[in-house]
């Protein structure tokens, strides 16, 4: 039997509570999700001047990074027409996302969850994920 990490909702809050303040000093509100390993949501947050079409995106962004166990950028790259991923944007019913914005959450080597911000652009989107993602590995005992 094999013992594996899970993100808890105090991991979920703490993740949420750092992605919304990078959120705030940037000036951009997000829509903002957490799933588990599976890419299951575990916790969902649209503030209030984000994009409502941007909620199934940052949704779909988180299951994708959890799912497949990589950034949503790193398909950005490589599903154009030619590339080895082509086509993988209309996998699973549709969820796959493939616009930058998705990251993958690892404690060590084991994937533990994903998030997904949607409502910026590409680069907002991730500084905003990296900051959730940044605040929970502090938190973690040494």
């Amino acid at each position: 039997m094999k013992t594996v990490p899970k993100l808890t909702l105090e991991d979920a809050r703490i993740i949420m509570e750092a992605a919304e303040q990078r959120s705030r000093e940037i000036g951009v509100d997000m829509d903002i999700a957490i799933t588990d390993d599976g890419g299951h949501l575990l916790m969902f947050h649209r503030m209030d001047g984000a994009r409502i079409t941007s909620i199934d995106i940052a949704i779909s962004k988180a299951f994708t990074a959890a799912a497949a166990r990589r950034s949503t950028r790193a398909y950005a790259q490589t599903s154009q027409p030619g590339g080895p991923a082509y086509g993988i944007h209309v996998s699973n019913q549709g969820r796959f996302m493939i616009f930058p914005g998705g990251l993958p959450i690892f404690v060590g080597q084991q994937i533990v969850g994903g998030i997904g911000c949607s409502s910026g652009h590409s680069d907002q989107d991730e500084s905003v994920a990296q900051a959730g993602i940044n605040a929970f590995l502090r938190s973690l005992p040494k």
